[in-house]
């Protein structure tokens, strides 16, 4: 899955039509809709503001709302947008100033859909991965040299700290575990051990 990099605001002229889409980045059901109902507290004198949202790791809630404009025209949309993405705590909201002129279902299908695309480019994406943390442990004589390689590595090093060996945390995708150990053993003789601890999600540059 992915995730917005940040939120933001984006705005479409549409036949005098003004379609404003804003997008933050929520955890929880409670959190979409506080935002959401800021944007409508915002834009109270607004024709529409319609809404959508995805939340969980797999994208398992899925909620959107057209707010007045005809049924299937704005919210499921806007929630397609999300979907074809594959973006998960994030909420749109589309504030809608009608301009006189109207654009028929397709034409709204088309407008609300666009808002949200072009609101999503300008904040720009992160996708979201499951890594691996291990713990690798190895005599202070090796600490230096095993970490100064480690950073140069393909691994992320997330912590070192000095105990009664050298500590290195260290985050890796599982299917590179098995060159990690090959080249942990090379780096050091054989002479430093590692522990998987559990896993982690990082947001990178998709």
């Amino acid at each position: 899955m992915r995730t917005i990099r940040r939120g933001g605001e984006h705005e479409l002229e549409i036949k005098r039509s003004r379609f404003i889409c804003a997008l933050a980045r929520v955890d929880d059901e409670e959190a979409a809709r506080a935002f959401i109902a800021e944007r409508r507290k915002e834009h109270w004198n607004a024709n529409h503001n319609c809404t959508a949202y995805v939340l969980g790791d797999d994208g398992g809630v899925q909620r959107s709302s057209d707010d007045g404009e005809p049924g299937g025209t704005a919210g499921v949309p806007m929630l397609e947008v999300l979907r074809h993405r594959r973006l998960t705590d994030t909420v749109a909201v589309v504030t809608r100033y009608f301009g006189g002129v109207k654009l028929g279902a397709g034409g709204l299908i088309r407008a609300y859909g666009n808002a949200v695309s072009a609101a999503v480019d300008e904040v720009g994406v992160l996708e979201r991965r499951e890594l691996l943390v291990v713990d690798v442990f190895a005599d202070y004589v090796l600490g230096g040299r095993l970490e100064s390689d480690l950073r140069g590595s393909d691994v992320t090093v997330r912590e070192v700290a000095y105990e009664d060996r050298v500590r290195i945390e260290v985050a890796l995708a599982e299917a590179d575990l098995p060159d990690f150990e090959i080249r942990l053993a090379e780096i050091t003789g054989g002479r430093a051990e590692h522990q998987v601890q559990g896993t982690t999600v990082v947001e990178v540059e998709p």
